[in-house]
């Protein structure tokens, strides 16, 4: 019956157009009634296929450019290294937010802090990991909710007293767990850790909304060489169906990145899937981070060692909370910039650095580094692109200066104390609340905002870090660009076209490499005080070098470099908590050629951005809570970003 009224009010709708062809136009129209009429009887079902695509017109010029782009388009924002109630430290510290909490705070809405602070971000993120850590994940849930198989042990049984008895026993049930070898085989078993890893795949694919918001899977693996600090971040490109089997490898089964490596080479010819890892805070590794010639476990460098490193780590963690991994004075002395919210006391054992250890943390020296190693087995362990994450163990993916939720929720969310109560340390020092630095973001140049577009940037380099703000950055190398192509309305296009994005890599010289560079402000932050340029080589006797070029900057009719080159500063604006945009420039845009190029010399290149100074997040808070810090506490920094270098290579290697 329901068939025949379809076909039977089909029937009427054609003999209705009939007749109105027939009465306005004659048989034109009736003809194009006809065919409609034949398309409705001929979808008497019910259902109505649109008709199909006509074939791609391919003899004529393309008039539609963006019809044919290929490339990404936009920048998309997040953090790939955010820890919640489910990490061990973060429950001990108290915070109570859980991935949910978290991703609902990284779409926008308004969280509820540990402590009872209604938190938001001004603007949503694009896309979010949520790292907990592999080491007891889940079982400080597990051990206070009472799980016998954890109170069977005498000193879990201890730990659970300690934490559901008196709050302020969670410091000294921290010191407890952070002591490796008390911390008990259970805390890590299957049985305890498989179920939470179930939660967070089943939930990180219920919050992923492709086109909107990603969730992308991940956990943060904390290898170390006693208190050394060696972490990797691990991201999938896969969604809880494939990644639920596999719960997360404990660093406590042997804090050798090379475990993990294997781990994760099992993980893709088991599952058809993809992960990558993320080192990050080198700084805390006191030398151990990147290795020249001796591994972090003893050994010499190998060629093995070099392709795996390359292989499975892209990009590096370049800045966080936990201080800003780029350059060094010591390493630098040349770089007036290089002393940015540095955290270069120690390692997590309370070990104290020394001048010695400090070329194995930093990034530039790791890219020097890897063109070193290159030359003695033919590839680059250190080939990485650049990328800012929280490290936040509160659950708030939170960086900007005056929207800072700290490090994690025992007394470093926001309140009058928290500048001067210890954020951590050991042994021989501790690290005060004040040295913690609001920072970073990681920026993706992406096709569109899905767990495989952002990944596969990721996997490229197409990325880069900022220490909170949101500017966007393009880089591009290649031979032929003009002066003018900076300036011009496609240029993105061109550079994509006759070059090389960021991550990228040239070869087969013809004349020096030329870039194009275009860095434009946070639409809701500072001005820009300049754009630099980065060059590290090798030269022929196997020596590293670098050097700093400032390439565009702002209010260039009164500023000029001086003697050496020098460019003077841009200035401030800053008073106390608030600052002006009448210095600097919104948009800095150049075309750039290397003036001390070698065509026989392997080289990087990568992009610096400052911004104006701004008020740092210790000025916020004494203006908000009446507080007085002391005289050595900075209350005024230069934001930044980082791009993902552009390599040359004398010759094109398969």
């Amino acid at each position: 019956m329901g068939q025949a009224r379809d076909v039977n009010f089909a029937a009427r709708i054609g003999d209705w157009m009939m007749k109105v062809a027939t009465a306005r136009a004659g048989l034109g129209l009736m003809s194009i009634a006809a065919l409609l009429l034949a398309g409705v009887a001929a979808q008497a079902d019910g259902k109505f296929a649109l008709p199909a695509d006509k074939p791609v017109r391919n003899a004529d010029p393309a008039y539609s450019k963006p019809a044919a782009r290929s490339y990404p388009s936009r920048v998309y924002w997040g953090d790939t290294h955010l820890h919640t109630t489910l990490s061990m430290d973060a429950y001990i510290f108290g915070t109570k937010l859980g991935p949910e909490d978290a991703y609902r705070f990284a779409r926008g809405e308004t969280v509820m802090a540990t402590h009872g602070q209604p938190a938001r971000l001004s603007r949503p993120l694009d896309f979010l990991v949520v790292a907990d850590h592999s080491d007891g994940l889940g079982a400080m849930q597990a051990l206070a909710r009472g799980e016998r198989s954890l109170l069977a042990n005498l000193i879990l049984k201890e730990w659970h007293a300690k934490l559901t008895g008196a709050a302020a026993a969670g410091r000294s049930a921290f010191a407890a767990v952070q002591t490796e070898s008390n911390v008990p085989a259970e805390i890590d078993a299957e049985s305890v850790r498989k179920p939470v890893w179930d939660y967070i795949t089943r939930t990180a694919d219920r919050y992923n909304d492709p086109g909107r918001f990603t969730a992308l899977i991940g956990y943060e693996w904390t290898g170390a060489r006693g208190g050394q600090n060696l972490h990797r971040n691990v991201i999938f490109r896969d969604n809880a169906a494939k990644t639920r089997g596999f719960t997360p490898l404990s660093a406590r089964t042997g804090g050798d990145p090379r475990n993990l490596w294997k781990w994760m080479e099992n993980y893709q010819s088991r599952s058809g899937g993809k992960v990558l890892a993320i080192p990050h805070n080198g700084n805390i590794s006191n030398g151990i981070m990147f290795p020249l010639t001796e591994l972090e476990f003893g050994g010499p460098m190998t060629a093995e060692y070099a392709r795996s490193r390359a292989r499975w780590e892209p990009v590096y963690e370049v800045t966080q909370i936990k201080g800003d991994g780029e350059a060094h004075p010591f390493l630098s002395p040349d770089d007036e910039f290089a002393k940015f919210e540095l955290w270069d006391v120690g390692d997590f054992a309370g070990v104290r650095k020394t001048n010695a250890m400090l070329p194995g943390e930093y990034a530039r020296e790791a890219l020097k580094r890897g063109l070193a190693i290159e030359r003695q087995f033919g590839v680059n362990p250190y080939k990485f692109g650049m990328i800012g994450s929280s490290d936040s163990h509160t659950g708030l993916a939170a960086v900007d200066e005056d929207n800072f939720f700290g490090k994690h929720s025992a007394g470093m969310e926001p309140g009058p104390g928290r500048w001067s109560d210890a954020v951590g340390g050991r042994g021989e020092f501790i690290v005060p609340g004040w040295m913690m630095a609001s920072g970073g973001y990681a920026a993706v140049w992406a096709r569109s905002n899905t767990r495989e577009e952002i990944w596969d940037a990721i996997a490229r380099r197409e990325v880069y870090a900022t220490t909170g703000p949101r500017m966007t950055v393009r880089f591009f190398g290649g031979w032929g660009f003009e002066r003018d192509d900076a300036q011009a309305a496609d240029w993105v296009d061109i550079g994509y076209r006759g070059g090389v994005p960021m991550g990228g890599e040239l070869s087969g010289a013809k004349g020096a490499p030329r870039f194009l560079v275009n860095a434009a402000k946070d639409a809701e932050g500072a001005n820009l005080d300049r754009v630099q340029i980065v060059k590290g080589w090798i030269d022929a006797a196997g020596k590293t070098h670098e050097k700093v070029y400032d390439v565009a900057w702002s209010d260039a009719a009164r500023r000029q470099p001086g003697p050496g080159g020098k460019l003077p500063a841009v200035g401030s604006t800053v008073n106390g908590a608030k600052y002006t945009n009448t210095i600097g420039a919104p948009v800095l845009a150049t075309w750039w050629q290397d003036p001390d190029f070698d065509p026989a010399q392997t080289a990087f290149y990568y992009v610096r951005a400052l911004e104006i100074p701004t008020p740092r997040w210790t000025a916020y808070d004494t203006a908000t809570f009446s507080v007085k810090m002391k005289p050595h506490v900075p209350m005024v920094l230069q934001e930044r970003a980082y791009s993902s270098p552009i390599w040359y290579r004398p010759e094109k290697r398969n």
